[in-house]
């Protein structure tokens, strides 16, 4: 989907330091400094408009919670979100790039990962671009508590299929695999934009749980 330019995303971000961390290497290893508690910190890469994050900070207040977007057209909506949804004191969000989380978290940071609606980046050739690659879950445990989960969801059948595979090789163990995650939707599940737009097409909605172990 070929996004708008928008000419007045940058001074929109730099004018909300207050929710999109402006440098967030200097809060490596002191997120709770930032947050002013010790709670969990779950972190989304790949947070797109936002509306998963921001669902998941009002409905979980105990919950640290961070948006991680690159691009600034994409993560202004999810900026929007989070000021329309305010107060919201746990959630934060970074416009870096999800291959260096490690300079921003250092071990036992982050207690929960969330992958949603990915990039399936399903030529052969671009494999280690994906969100599951054994790279990127290498990367993931370097900054996650121990026994640590992963939460994944997609409507792309491949990249799932690939995810199960990738991560089982990586000796995480999967749990509560859904094939179609709509048929019996749990009641706190949080739904993102494209899930929305997927599932409104009659699209199944595949999820896993993949715990390092």
């Amino acid at each position: 989907m070929r996004l708008r330019h928008k000419p007045w995303a940058e001074d929109f971000i730099n004018s909300h330091p207050e929710i999109l961390i402006q440098n967030p290497e200097e809060l490596k290893g002191k997120w709770d400094s930032e947050f002013k508690n010790d709670h969990p910190l779950h972190i989304e890469v790949g947070t797109g408009k936002g509306q998963f994050i921001t669902g998941m900070a009002k409905q979980n207040p105990d919950i640290n919670y961070i948006g991680i977007e690159l691009y600034d057209k994409v993560i202004v909506s999810a900026l929007e979100n989070a000021i329309t949804a305010q107060p919201l004191p746990n959630l934060r969000l970074l416009k870096v790039n999800g291959a260096d989380l490690a300079k921003y978290f250092e071990k036992n940071d982050v207690d929960r990962v969330y992958l949603n609606f990915s990039d399936p980046w399903p030529k052969v050739r671009h494999e280690k671009r994906r969100l599951t690659h054994e790279g990127f879950l290498r990367l993931y445990e370097s900054i996650l508590v121990d026994n640590a989960e992963i939460h994944f969801k997609t409507d792309n059948r491949g990249l799932f299929e690939y995810s199960l595979v990738s991560m089982s090789a990586y000796g995480m163990l999967i749990k509560d695999v859904s094939l179609d995650l709509h048929v019996n939707m749990p009641e706190d599940n949080i739904m993102t934009e494209y899930e929305e737009k997927f599932s409104a097409k009659g699209q199944p909605i595949y999820r896993v749980e993949a715990k390092y172990v």
